[in-house]
């Protein structure tokens, strides 16, 4: 497999939905993120795919955009109680219909947003947004459906949601980057 591409696309993608989230006001220029919410994606990565995969001829835009989910899912419980969110299963944040509609198990139930809220609408305008924004760059990339490379740029996209929903909620806690003066 072709690394130098993958990091590339990936670091594209990236910039692209950072740039979208900073334009929507969902974030302020740079990605938050923390060691400890990366490493949850690398454990729920395969149970992932295996839901998402199947997912994508009919909805292409869901695929990707749950992960955004999850890491907000995630970014929360780090910052609410890591002990125990450190220890929970991926299947512990679908909701009643699995994969399906795990968006709202983690909007209402994790996150506590009202279900017809403005908070609510917002975020899952921005989440669309940047799965179709998701989408819409992998089939530029004129990849072969169903190929290895086709796998794993959908892997990478996956990952770059998450990474995206996980600042959102991180941004939405209040976390931000502060200039350090390292002289004082």
């Amino acid at each position: 497999m072709n690394q130098e591409y993958l990091e590339r696309f990936e670091g594209v993608l990236q910039e692209e939905l950072l740039r979208l989230c900073t334009s929507g006001k969902m974030l302020d220029g740079s990605l938050l993120a923390t060691e400890d919410i990366d490493g949850r994606w690398n454990d729920f990565a395969p149970e992932y795919m295996a839901d998402a995969v199947p997912q994508i001829a009919d909805y292409p835009t869901v695929s990707v955009a749950w992960a955004a989910y999850l890491g907000m899912a995630v970014a929360f419980g780090w910052d609410k109680d890591w002990k125990e969110c450190s220890q929970m299963s991926y299947t512990s944040y679908y909701g009643e219909q699995g994969f399906d509609d795990m968006d709202e198990q983690i909007v209402h139930k994790v996150l506590g947003l009202l279900p017809d809220g403005y908070e609510t609408r917002a975020l899952e305008d921005m989440i669309r947004r940047c799965g179709e924004a998701t989408v819409s760059r992998i089939r530029h990339e004129h990849i072969e459906p169903q190929s290895p490379m086709a796998f794993y740029v959908f892997a990478r996209s996956c990952k770059v949601m998450y990474r995206i929903g996980a600042a959102i909620e991180l941004k939405r806690l209040g976390y931000k980057f502060e200039k350090v003066d390292l002289n004082h």
